[in-house]
């Protein structure tokens, strides 16, 4: 489904727990990480979209959130023709998201990373909000910026130096949890991300 510009409706989610850190998930057998984000169907506002995205990407549900916030308009991103089925260049140019701020009001071990038979994500972390920008894929990087920014309108944040550091540890897909990983760097080494050969086969 594309707009008349050729952008496909689309939303983000960034998931935030009690310390305003934010949900940070792998790609399934990539070192690129990001927020859960998926399309808008048919028939779907985008508030219904995003319960639907957080339940198979994370496998949370309605009860385990609480919506903070959301951007005040679309936010769009373009995708390198490269990345880009051939048989709909010149239709399809991109993105157009909606981005959700929620506030997770269940435990760590309610998330489930395998709900669906093709997960998104294979481990998980909680991060500083402001996470690093340079190991998202470049043509997403703005609008994440953006995102970031917008919805920090709505977070209090403690005074200087009280700031809680993050965990800094990954999360095991479910069936795993409770298991640190011990041989891991406090701050995980994290290379750019591979291209996103998967980014047109998921509406």
């Amino acid at each position: 489904m594309l707009d008349r510009e050729g952008f496909r409706p689309n939303v983000g989610i960034i998931l935030l727990n009690s310390h305003n850190e934010v949900w940070w998930g792998k790609r399934v057998r990539e070192h690129s990480w990001q927020f859960p984000q998926g399309g808008i169907k048919y028939g779907e506002t985008p508030e219904q979209a995003m319960y639907r995205e957080l339940e198979e990407e994370i496998g949370l549900r309605p009860e385990h959130v609480k919506i903070i916030g959301r951007t005040r308009d679309w936010l769009r991103y373009e995708v390198p023709d490269h990345f880009i089925k051939r048989e709909i260049r010149g239709h399809y140019r991109g993105q157009k998201q909606i981005w959700f701020l929620l506030r997770m009001c269940a435990r760590d071990n309610d998330v489930n990373l395998r709900l669906t038979d093709h997960p998104e994500f294979d481990a998980w972390r909680w991060h500083d909000y402001w996470v690093p920008l340079d190991v998202v894929i470049e043509f997403k990087r703005e609008v994440y910026q953006r995102a970031l920014q917008e919805l920090s309108r709505f977070l209090s944040w403690p005074p200087h130096g009280e700031r809680r550091h993050s965990s800094r540890y990954l999360r095991q897909p479910h069936g795993q949890r409770g298991q640190r990983s011990t041989d891991k760097p406090q701050q995980p080494a994290v290379t750019p991300p591979a291209p996103e050969t998967e980014l047109l086969t998921k509406e």
